[in-house]
């Protein structure tokens, strides 16, 4: 069989065919991803719970099973997209290296780094692209920042601010399975941190207890400080809360010797009102995820799709989970102990 990474003509004319593992919430975000995108068709979706799985196929189209080998392997199957529980990642990971098939995976790629790097050399040799799902890369605010201050607009970055705040906090059983705040939420800061400043060397983090007693009852925290220092001296500053009254909160602040780049949060109309009430007020920020990066993700389904047809690997790959999780795990003891930890992201 033909390895998808280097497609015949034939195939580069037909639409990807993608088997999706997971129906949840996150399923769900990339089958309608894959419904629209032109290049890419929903063939099988697989999920223990085949209720789920029925559901995405009726309503865009494919088959469904409850085994994801079997997804993962078929012959009319060429690329994968892998949206299951955090535990199941590392395994579904290796089975499609296994397969010679494509996968995009959701981050993290496991809880334990020792799972990850058990993985780790056989990603790295990988024939297939290995893409993680870091999508804030591709929100097209964002990268038009990072474009800039790759340009040299404000000079060499001296400072990168970042704040991400959730509109409320996670049902229980969501917060006892995560991981904790820094695996589980900060790890996307994690990766956004790195994208302009890749190599970190130092973390110093504090956790928060200040509203949730469900997030201290499983040893959690609802909120956390960050600073990352990079070998070039660089700082990065991330704020994290488990709620927002005002919404979803997600803003970006770059400086420099020359100056500042910023992207405040998205809003459905750029209307603004003043009235005797109320001053300068504009609409409520995004609810949450699912609608402030909905560009993100249909621009990570298709940096993808353009990698398993042969394309230069642009999304974030095996190395960046990996390394994103090194900063939640260093996070994680800063906190606990009261320390600043040093981290080598090459080790």
């Amino acid at each position: 069989m033909t390895s998808p990474s280097t497609p015949t003509s034939s195939a580069v004319d037909r639409p990807v065919r993608i088997a999706l593992i997971g129906s949840g919430r996150i399923g769900q975000v990339h089958a309608l991803g894959v419904h629209r995108s032109e290049g890419a068709a929903l063939q099988v979706v697989a999920d223990p719970f085949i209720a789920g799985a029925e559901s995405l196929v009726a309503r865009f189209g494919g088959r469904a099973t409850a085994d994801a080998l079997a997804a993962i392997t078929a012959d009319d199957v060429d690329a994968v997209v892998v949206a299951s529980p955090t535990s199941t990642h590392v395994d579904l990971i290796a089975a499609c290296l296994d397969a010679g098939k494509p996968v995009l995976c959701e981050k993290p790629i496991d809880l334990d780094i020792a799972r990850v790097d058990g993985l780790r050399e056989r990603a790295a040799q990988a024939s297939v692209p290995v893409a993680l799902g870091f999508n804030r890369r591709f929100d097209p605010h964002f990268a038009e920042l990072h474009r800039r201050v790759q340009a040299g607009e404000i000079g060499p970055l001296e400072q990168l601010t970042i704040t991400s705040r959730d509109p409320a906090p996670a049902p229980e059983d969501y917060i006892r399975a995560s991981g904790g705040i820094f695996r589980d939420m900060t790890i996307h800061d994690f990766d956004t941190a790195r994208w302009f400043v890749p190599d970190v060397v130092a973390v110093t983090a504090v956790g928060l207890r200040q509203f949730s007693d469900v997030t201290a009852r499983h040893d959690d925290y609802d909120g956390a400080v960050v600073t990352l220092v990079g070998a070039g001296g660089q700082s990065v500053s991330i704020t994290n809360s488990r709620h927002c009254a005002a919404g979803y909160d997600q803003r970006l602040e770059a400086t420099g010797p020359l100056g500042t780049l910023t992207v405040g949060n998205a809003t459905d109309t750029l209307v603004r009102s003043s009235t005797g009430a109320s001053g300068d007020s504009s609409a409520p920020f995004q609810t949450f995820f699912l609608e402030r990066y909905s560009q993100a993700y249909s621009a990570e389904l298709e940096a993808f799709l353009s990698a398993v047809r042969g394309g230069p690997m642009t999304s974030p790959g095996f190395e960046d989970g990996r390394a994103a999780l090194v900063l939640a795990d260093a996070a994680g003891a800063s906190a606990r102990e009261g320390r600043t930890v040093r981290v080598d992201l090459s080790a």
